[in-house]
């Protein structure tokens, strides 16, 4: 009777756990016991705290890979224009961190099992576009950009540095130490941009208005698609 009992009992302990209204991840567990004996043990495992993980990691790598990626087309297109003349060296500089900003996500993305966003194939036009077009505008209004899109990079991933350190700062350390890395360098262009004249270019702050609120949009596209 016991082992009846055991077998019946096991199985509706099973049956709980796949119903829709029993959330995961609550810590409860059971052991009945017949007979003074231990029976089955039906336990809910983590699975919703590690889909928020998993969701959240998915979601910071995706969106970085979009960033770097636009940031690489910007730059692509300012050499196109203005790779000859003097802000040639200054612009290439910049555009070879982002290569290597770029390489690392790739890698992330592999390791990690990440897809891109699908929004990939406009951020390529869109981002040479944006760039060649602000070169016409000369010097200054390739770094017009540059601080605009810098400024609004830097943010984001003072963001993402705020919320790993929030969930767990030693479980997140490496990303951590990449995503620091990089918010420092794009600082340190966005600062470039500014030594160059940047706010000497043709309707300075409505052009960085504009570009800004067009990569606000770029990373929240790229988070969820």
């Amino acid at each position: 009777m016991g082992r009846a009992a055991g077998v019946l009992l096991g199985g509706l302990c099973s049956g709980i756990k796949r119903l829709p209204g029993v959330q995961a991840g609550a810590g409860l567990q059971y052991c009945l016991q017949v007979n003074r004996t231990p029976v089955r043990q039906c336990s809910f495992g983590n699975s919703t705290n590690d889909d928020d993980e998993r969701a959240l990691l998915d979601r910071i790598i995706r969106v970085d890979h979009a960033g770097e990626y636009g940031a690489n087309r910007i730059y692509a297109g300012q050499m196109a224009v203005l790779g000859r003349s003097s802000a040639g060296p200054i612009i290439q500089h910049m555009w070879d961190q982002e290569k290597d900003h770029l390489k690392k996500f790739n890698e992330l993305m592999v390791a990690h099992r990440v897809r891109p966003t699908v929004l990939l194939p406009f951020w390529n036009v869109a981002g040479f576009a944006l760039g060649a077009a602000t070169a016409l505008l000369g010097k200054k209004g390739a770094m017009a950009c540059t601080v605009a899109v810098e400024a609004t990079i830097s943010d984001h991933y003072n963001n993402q540095i705020r919320t790993l350190m929030e969930r767990d700062p030693e479980k997140y350390r490496s990303l951590l130490e990449t995503i620091k890395k990089f918010r420092d360098e794009e600082m340190a262009h966005h600062d470039t941009g500014l030594e160059q004249d940047a706010e000497q270019a043709p309707a300075y702050f409505i052009l960085k208005n504009l570009i800004q609120v067009g990569c606000r949009t770029a990373v929240y596209l790229s988070e969820r698609l």
